[in-house]
């Protein structure tokens, strides 16, 4: 597979402070992020201001996982001790250690999270304070 570069800096030009933004995008753009598949993961926009993460995290359980935020950072690790002693013919279900993080928005709060279903589903909300919502300005004469 090839790899693709991306020039973001004609972007700077359109954008006023979003540095930090584009920092992330390239960082990501570069990264070797591609073979980082596992767990597989989905994200579900449930309606404008409501977000779920679901983590399939099956042959984990609830005590083996850990959720939380630091400094705008979503982490969910798994870990796992495999002192199984079944001779096993093959293994084809991985419940190997790992850790996923998703960058948060400024304004996005963590509602909850649970296990259904061998999915970890992580709930999200973006919660605006009044002062930063859109408001129409007045034009005087």
């Amino acid at each position: 597979m090839t790899r693709q570069t991306f020039d973001l800096v004609p972007l700077h030009r359109f954008a006023v402070g979003f540095d930090q933004l584009f920092n992330d995008m390239d960082r990501l753009m570069n990264a070797q992020q591609a073979n980082n598949t596992y767990p597989p993961y989905n994200i579900v926009r449930l309606d404008a201001d409501s977000f779920l993460i679901e983590v399939a995290v099956a042959g984990f359980a609830e005590d083996e996982l850990d959720v939380s935020v630091d400094q705008g950072q979503l982490i969910i690790q798994g870990s796992t001790k495999e002192n199984d002693e079944r001779n096993y013919l093959y293994k084809g279900i991985g419940t190997r250690n790992f850790t996923r993080t998703f960058r948060l928005d400024h304004f996005i709060e963590i509602s909850g999270a649970k296990i259904e279903n061998g999915l970890l589903r992580v709930t999200l909300t973006r919660i605006v304070p009044e002062e930063l919502k859109p408001r129409k300005i007045p034009i005087e004469s």
